[in-house]
C-alpha cells in the first residue's frame, strides 16, 4: 500500500477496479449538483477551493495520474515528478465554468481512464515506478483516482452543502 495514498485507496473495499470505476460513475451521476450550483464561488473558510475548483483539481489530477499510469505500465519511466495542486488550481480558471460543464469533462475523462484500466494485462497492473514519494503498482493509481474522488465528494457534502 503506498504511502499518503493509502487513504484514497481504502476509501473502497475489496472490489474489482471496474466496480470501482462503475461506482465512481454512479457517485458522478448521481450527486447534487444544483445544490453546489447554488453555492457559486462560496467556500466554507477562507482559503479553501469553490466547488468548480475542486472538480477541476479532480480532472487534473486523474490525468496526471493516468499518465503515471501510462508510462508506468509501459516502462516508459520508473520514476515522475511531484505536482504542485495550488499551483495547477491557481492558473486553471475553474470558477469562469460552469458546474455542468466540469461534470460533463470529468465524466467523460472517466470513461476514458475506464476503458484504459480495462485493457491493460495483469502483468501491466503490477508493474510500478516511483510516484512522489512512494512506489506505486499501477493498479494502485486507478483506486487512488477513485478514492481521490470520493475523498472530495465527501468534502463537499460535509462543508460546502451545510452552506446552503
Amino acid at each position: 500500500m503506498p504511502l499518503y495514498f493509502d487513504r484514497y485507496i481504502n476509501l473502497y473495499g475489496n472490489v474489482e477496479m471496474d466496480q470501482a470505476f462503475q461506482a465512481s460513475l454512479d457517485e458522478i451521476a448521481t450527486f447534487d449538483w444544483a445544490s453546489c450550483q447554488k453555492l457559486g464561488h462560496q467556500t466554507y473558510a477562507p482559503g479553501k477551493w469553490t466547488v468548480a475548483d475542486i472538480l477541476q483539481h479532480l480532472i487534473d489530477w486523474e490525468r496526471i495520474m493516468g499518465y503515471r499510469a501510462l508510462v508506468f505500465a509501459r516502462e516508459a519511466l520508473k520514476k515522475t515528478q511531484g505536482m504542485d495542486e495550488d499551483l495547477l488550481a491557481a492558473k486553471a480558471g475553474a470558477n469562469a465554468r460552469s458546474i455542468p460543464d466540469l461534470v460533463v469533462e470529468m465524466t467523460a475523462l472517466r470513461n476514458s481512464t475506464r476503458i484504459f484500466y480495462n485493457y491493460l494485462s495483469d502483468e501491466q497492473l503490477l508493474r510500478s515506478g516511483i510516484c512522489w514519494r512512494s512506489q506505486m503498482p499501477v493498479l494502485a493509481f486507478g483506486f487512488t483516482i477513485v478514492g481521490h474522488q470520493r475523498h472530495h465528494f465527501n468534502i463537499i457534502k460535509e462543508r460546502y452543502l451545510s452552506l446552503i
